[in-house]
């Protein structure tokens, strides 16, 4: 009787999974919109130089893995990698890499606006500019965190290629290594894509939960789930370790960290998708509109910083620019989420949807 009761369990898995192909997830969409705040205020607080108080340090040591998500939940959802080459990379092409140009490219208007019109000693915002950073980096002055976009980007052709040929993407089990090779040489590949190898390596494990979430009986599912956060509690307990996405950077035992992140990820989404129901409002809205509250607010963060830096007014320790940085960011990016949106190349939310 229970072995019956585990197929039908998986049959009905199976139909509300594609039946979810037409709905969110309430549990990705929470856990999208905890990450969007979690890196807001991470800016906001680098911004003001407010990001190293021990309670702030205490709550990156437990969401450093954080980033990760986004191409874990990548992987868990995406089921059609394959296909015509020319036509899916045209599609990523478009949602990703179009507002990672207009948007960089929005940055940096902005921030050599600036440049040009307040000049020192009134302006305390800029400094030295490198040629190096256009090859070195995926990144735009003025909008830094685009560089996501076109990891994001990469890995998704990556996966592509790599399912192209057969059991090719066993493989991927060796590259969080060559991540941490990468790192232990000082990250030499241009355009910052030394993470992509990570990044692959966890889009194949959020589809390979997948697949366990729809072969395995609920109760079974769920144990798993607390078994693999108890995991990531104890390891990061017991060991000083970190990994930051953003410069591929490597800080503690490469196995340990590689776990930590592994459990996490597996962890934490699987007791979301088991036991949250309902869609949280504020939290749930910022992860279903993930992408404009991401590609604007370090924009809005630099435009503050330069009407401030005109008055030759430093945000260095101050808790008031904090506050308002902070409400300043999410009341924008709030009430244009639905100007951008219907605006494809802003949004990359273009028709004829490949998923």
């Amino acid at each position: 009787m229970h072995f019956i009761s585990s197929r039908i369990y998986c049959m009905n898995n199976r139909i509300r999974m594609a039946s979810d192909k037409r709905q969110r997830s309430h549990a990705f969409d929470f856990l999208c919109g905890i990450c969007i705040i979690r890196m807001i205020m991470l800016h906001i607080l680098e911004c003001t130089q407010l990001d190293k108080s021990q309670l702030w340090e205490y709550a990156m040591h437990w969401s450093f893995y954080f980033m990760c998500f986004f191409f874990f939940k990548a992987g868990f959802f995406n089921r059609s990698v394959r296909g015509n080459s020319i036509k899916y990379c045209n599609d990523r092409f478009k949602r990703l890499m179009i507002p990672y140009f207009v948007w960089g490219w929005i940055g940096v208007i902005v921030y050599f606006t600036f440049c040009l019109f307040v000049l020192p000693p009134n302006n305390t915002m800029v400094k030295d500019l490198h040629w190096e950073h256009l090859w070195q980096t995926s990144a735009f002055y003025g909008n830094n965190p685009v560089w996501f976009l076109f990891s994001f980007f990469t890995t998704y052709i990556c996966v592509h290629y790599i399912e192209k040929m057969k059991h090719l993407h066993w493989t991927v089990c060796v590259f969080p290594y060559i991540s941490w090779y990468l790192s232990s040489i000082d990250n030499p590949l241009w355009l910052n894509l030394n993470n992509v190898f990570f990044g692959i390596f966890v889009f194949y494990l959020g589809k390979f939960w997948h697949k366990v979430l729809v072969s395995v009986n609920k109760c079974t599912f769920i144990l798993i789930s607390i078994l693999m956060v108890g995991l990531f509690c104890y390891l990061n307990t017991t060991n000083d370790v970190y990994y930051q996405m953003s410069s591929n950077m490597w800080q503690g035992n490469f196995y340990i960290i590689t776990l930590c992140i592994v459990a996490a990820l597996c962890g934490i989404s699987g007791l979301l998708l088991s036991i949250c129901k309902v869609r949280i409002p504020i939290i749930n809205y910022i992860g279903e509109h993930s992408m404009v509250f991401f590609v604007s607010h370090f924009v809005i963060i630099t435009f503050y910083k330069m009407l401030k830096s005109s008055y030759v007014r430093t945000l260095k320790g101050h808790e008031d620019d904090l506050i308002i940085l902070t409400i300043l960011v999410f009341v924008s990016c709030f009430f244009i989420v639905p100007y951008v949106e219907n605006v494809p190349w802003l949004s990359g939310r273009f028709k004829n949807k490949h998923n």
